[in-house]
């Protein structure tokens, strides 16, 4: 209709890898403890959604590839699918295309020049010499 302001539409979530809020909070959950059951990582979230809810977000990881379960008599024990260290590269390289154009230099700079970005000195030569070996790496 004419004159009628439309509702914006949420942003759209980028694949299977995307998570909400409360995917990321179970995955976290599931990372910190290796394997839970639903009401041992309701009990290890903050402010919660229901148990019924905790179950809902589990079957949708479940079926986009996160975790995984096995039967524990009437419980399902979950667990994630993927290592942390390829999901957290599976992150950066969905952050690295949303937010910097696939610009690590960004991205490094955006890190680095947060009010919080507080190194020490041990840190920036660790970061140091990891650029030293990229450069001589050619990349």
């Amino acid at each position: 209709m004419i004159g009628r302001p439309r509702k914006p539409k949420p942003a759209p979530k980028h694949g299977k890898d995307a998570f909400s809020r409360r995917e990321r909070e179970i995955m976290e959950v599931l990372y910190r403890l290796g394997k839970a059951t639903a009401a041992r990582i309701l009990e290890q979230i903050p402010n919660p959604p229901s148990y019924t809810a905790i179950r809902t977000l589990l079957t949708i990881l479940e079926k986009k590839g996160h975790v995984r379960h096995e039967s524990d008599g009437p419980r399902y024990v979950y667990e994630p699918c993927v290592a942390r260290e390829r999901m957290g590269a599976r992150a950066i390289d969905n952050l690295l295309s949303t937010f910097f154009a696939g610009s690590v230099e960004q991205a490094v700079a955006a890190l680095l020049t947060r009010d919080d970005a507080r190194l020490t000195d041990a840190e920036l030569d660790r970061l140091a010499a990891m650029i030293a070996k990229a450069k001589a790496e050619g990349r």
